[in-house]
């Protein structure tokens, strides 16, 4: 296909498609003529992946090559891929030292090593879990970490789940794909839940009893209970 015809099946414009060759993102199309290239499905397939990690995993440019590099490299395990997939998604935060953060940091290596995870205690998403763990403490909730084995377990089915999910989906950038939206929307999938959870929690927990004899929900107004560019160029 033209590049044209390979705009209008993704939704991504011209100028933005040139781009991403030149970033390295996107395979250039086989040449047909000095100034005209052909795409194919691999090209589809590549634009789809790059629109999740730019638009659902908020992934920059350089850290979408990195992911491409992977998925393109078929010596590297498909865990390897995935985890360059998933790594730039995880929130960053930063803690002075001294602040409680070295010792939520020894809590959180305790967990991996008790658990038997095979991840790195000083990761991205270790430090997020630390620093989490920091503000707790520094709201006055330091004992939180008490209940740390009981959102684990949660955390490993949930976990479970996504990578069955993902486990169908054969295809090295489709996996990769899943992946990513799986993560990002699946947190939102799972905030929603947990905070309906909570609802349920909070009437059974403190819900008074009306004079009819029905259950009257003590929830907040709103429901919630607390818890825990492109450029242009190139040739056609």
């Amino acid at each position: 296909m033209r590049i044209g015809e390979l705009s209008r099946r993704t939704g991504v414009s011209v100028p933005t498609i040139k781009f991403y060759v030149r970033e390295g993102l996107l395979p250039a199309g086989e040449l047909t003529s000095p100034n005209q290239a052909s795409y194919g499905e691999r090209h589809v397939r590549r634009l789809r992946l790059i629109r999740a990690l730019l638009d659902v995993g908020g992934l920059s440019v350089a850290a979408i090559r990195g992911v491409v590099t992977a998925v393109d490299d078929p010596e590297r395990p498909v865990h390897d891929v995935l985890g360059a997939a998933t790594k730039p998604l995880v929130p960053r935060y930063e803690r002075e030292a001294g602040d409680g953060i070295e010792e939520a940091r020894k809590a959180v290596a305790g967990l991996i090593a008790a658990r038997g995870w095979h991840a790195d205690p000083s990761g991205p998403a270790s430090d997020a879990l630390a620093a989490t763990l920091v503000a707790l403490d520094e709201l006055g909730h330091g004992r939180f970490v008490e209940v740390l084995d009981a959102y684990a377990d949660a955390a490993e089915e949930v976990a479970r789940v996504d990578l069955d999910y993902v486990a169908h989906h054969v295809a090295r950038e489709e996996l990769v794909e899943s992946a990513v939206v799986g993560t990002v929307l699946g947190d939102a999938l799972f905030s929603a839940l947990r905070r309906l959870a909570h609802m349920e929690a909070s009437n059974r927990l403190f819900g008074r009893t009306a004079e009819d004899g029905e259950a009257v929900s003590g929830e907040a107004e709103d429901g919630e209970a607390v818890g825990g560019g492109a450029e242009d160029g190139g040739a056609e």
